[in-house]
């Protein structure tokens, strides 16, 4: 089965409400059976258009496992606190087997 990949570009309006976003999310995260790969750290544009500030990338067992994790009730509230201190581009990527 191919791991699941949810890849955010984020861009952070407002840091302190933000900070606690961050720190509901782990928790939510390990539930569901996935892990930072990337969090934040140096990046650069190579080609395209302009990322925004942050970037984040998850994986989970699944491709299923990573769309339930989005859409759970455990992250709800915290991808709610997101969405009203940030602007975000959020993919789900399937992997190769």
């Amino acid at each position: 089965m191919a791991f699941g990949y949810v890849i955010v570009q984020v861009d952070v309006k407002d840091q302190e409400t933000f900070e606690a976003y961050r720190a509901q999310v782990p928790a939510t995260i390990a539930q569901y059976g996935g892990e930072y790969l990337v969090r934040g750290g140096k990046f650069e544009k190579l080609e395209g258009a302009e990322p925004l500030g942050r970037m984040v990338a998850l994986k989970f067992p699944s491709y299923e496992q990573a769309k339930a994790w989005y859409h759970s009730e455990e992250y709800k509230g915290p991808k709610e606190l997101r969405q009203s201190c940030s602007v975000a581009n959020a993919i789900l990527v399937e992997g190769v087997d």
